[in-house]
């Protein structure tokens, strides 16, 4: 798993999905008018932070300002946080069930970052550029995927991300988390199990 210190430099993230994020911390509007500024992630106008959809922001940057703000809600509402953000993207007109928003998640998340300039996914030639980790898709059947994650962001919100996108299309969806391969325990990855 990437951290904040194995982030090569000239990897930025877009504003747009820091927006997503910031509608997602909605919750918790205190917390993340005190933090996200610090960072220089964004604008204070009046009592809101404005962000430029059209601006790139230097990952390490946006990732010590995450950090600090999940840190301060803690495991229970990061996970939460997780949930929104499902609510709020927009998906490609293509996915239409679990299997194709869990399986096209790497890609969307690949292409909102950029190294040098650079969209981490071109979506003509299907090839990724490494530095920011990923969002693994494994299907074990018609109701069952697995999904290993070695990104930088934090595995309460990765899961609740996971289970808000699976419940999308199918509200039955649960999640399990394997304990025994955690990044909050110095593993590299999270492996989790969704089932329908």
């Amino acid at each position: 798993m990437p951290t904040k210190k194995d982030i090569e430099p000239g990897i930025e993230i877009n504003g747009m999905f820091v927006d997503i994020f910031l509608e997602a911390f909605k919750l918790f509007p205190s917390v993340v008018l005190k933090r996200l500024l610090n960072y220089g992630i964004g604008t204070q106008q009046g009592k809101d932070i404005v962000v430029d959809r059209q601006t790139w922001y230097p990952l390490d940057k946006w990732l010590a300002a995450h950090e600090d703000v999940a840190g301060s809600v803690g495991p229970r509402a990061a996970f939460s946080i997780g949930q929104q953000i499902p609510k709020i993207i927009s998906l490609p007109p293509t996915v239409n069930d679990v299997h194709g928003v869990l399986g096209s998640l790497n890609a969307m998340y690949h292409m909102y970052h950029r190294k040098h300039g650079k969209p981490m996914f071109d979506p003509g030639t299907g090839t990724f550029q490494s530095g920011i980790g990923s969002y693994g898709y494994k299907a074990e059947g018609k109701q069952k995927i697995i999904s290993v994650c070695d990104n930088p962001y934090p595995c309460d919100l990765d899961r609740g991300l996971l289970v808000g996108l699976a419940q999308r299309f199918e509200r039955m969806a649960r999640l399990t988390h394997d304990e025994r391969s955690c990044r909050k325990n110095g593993s590299t990855s999270c492996v989790y199990t969704v089932t329908w």
